[in-house]
């Protein structure tokens, strides 16, 4: 019987700080290039902007995988609501991870431009073919869908980012336990209040 971890594995920490950076990163860039005027420095941050979202997805879904073999810790003992808000902010999190980068590759794959994504310009990315190959009114269809969806993904994730953030320093602030710490280990060892 395998017991519970007291913190995150390195695996799960390094994935995590990277995942956090990138993010914090693409949302910059988003703001950069909302901001440019159109030509090549504005094309420049966007192809970076796609470049970094691949990247996110492509690491959440490792973290994914390795989060399925690897028990996380538990919780420190707080009300049921905080636990289950902790677990929703959680999954919103990963869905963020997945389908904002998605839904930029769906935006890519049905735009009229047809502009290729290079990937920090080492290799192009592939359209989605089942997408890109549709007549142009229904591919505009598709990125509307896209476009709209990723917006609305963008500001759930402000929000989410907020929760999660607070929640951590809340729980290292004022309550005082370990939750910041098991993901964050340089912080310096508590142990979990009631462990």
């Amino acid at each position: 019987m395998s017991t519970t971890p007291s913190r995150y594995s390195t695996v799960a920490i390094v994935l995590h700080w990277a995942i956090a950076a990138l993010i914090l990163g693409n949302i910059a860039a988003a703001w950069t290039f909302a901001n440019m005027p159109k030509g090549l420095a504005q094309y420049n941050v966007v192809q970076l902007h796609k470049s970094i979202g691949m990247t996110v997805l492509a690491l959440s879904l490792v973290r994914i995988a390795w989060r399925l073999g690897h028990k996380p810790p538990a919780l420190p003992p707080m009300p049921a609501w905080q636990k289950g808000l902790a677990h929703a902010v959680h999954a919103g999190l990963y869905a963020i991870m997945l389908f904002m980068p998605l839904t930029g590759w769906v935006m890519a794959s049905a735009s009229k431009r047809n502009l290729p994504t290079m990937i920090f310009g080492l290799f192009q990315l592939p359209f989605i073919a089942p997408i890109h190959n549709l007549p142009p009114e229904t591919k505009a269809i598709w990125d509307d869908v896209a476009s709209g969806g990723h917006e609305i993904l963008a500001k759930l994730a402000y929000v989410l980012i907020v929760l999660h953030v607070g929640a951590a320093l809340k729980y290292h602030l004022v309550d005082r336990d370990s939750v910041l710490v098991r993901m964050a280990p340089f912080l310096g060892g508590r142990s979990v209040k009631g462990a």
